[in-house]
Parts: structure tokens; sequence; C-alpha cells
């Protein structure tokens, strides 16, 4: 899993994968530290998707750019599936573990 810190960054990892994970995390709230936990786990075993985050507090631009672009509400913490440019799928709270990500995004 790599840190994203700028639009510029997000932007680069758009364009060079073609499908890639991303999680929006609060570094304060325990339900995030959960979710980044799960977030963690899955991208470890499944090294076949790249997986990038950002910590929302650090990244609120990145974090709204995201938002209003993809048109997808922001939530925190938030994982969400890229494919061809577009959010193929997102998840917030506890609905970001293990068993979802499999679910949704390993093939």
């Amino acid at each position: 899993m790599k840190k994203i810190s700028t639009v510029e960054e997000f932007e680069q990892v758009v364009k060079e994968n073609n499908r890639f994970l991303f999680l929006k995390h609060s570094t304060t709230c325990p339900i995030s530290a959960a979710g980044h936990e799960a977030f963690s786990a899955f991208a470890s075993s499944h090294e076949d998707i790249p997986s990038y985050y950002l910590h929302v507090q650090d990244s609120r631009d990145v974090s709204n750019y995201i938002a209003e672009t993809y048109e997808v509400k922001h939530e925190s913490p938030q994982a969400l599936l890229f494919e061809d440019g577009k959010v193929k799928w997102h998840a917030s709270h506890w609905n970001i573990n293990e068993d979802e990500l499999a679910k949704n995004v390993a093939h």
C-alpha cells in the first residue's frame, strides 16, 4: 500500500493503473482504524491489485477532489475500487472488511 498526499499523485495513479483500490482513512477514528486494518490485510494478500490510501486530515484536498471528480459522497473511512477511470464500487465504515472487499474486488 502506498500513501498518496497530493492531487497530482492521485492523478498519476489513475493514469498508471487501469484498476486499483483506494482508502480514505481518518487517523482519529476507531472505526476508520478497523477499516484500515481490514483494507491493509486484504491488500497484503491480494498484491495483484495496486492499493493506495490517504489520511483525510493531511490530504483533505485530495479527498474532496475524489468526491467531486468521481461524484462519490465523501465518507471516512471509505474504500473505493477504481476501474477504467471510474469508481466501480465503494463502501464505508463497517462495510470495509475483508469479506466485502473479496466479494466486490477480487477476481
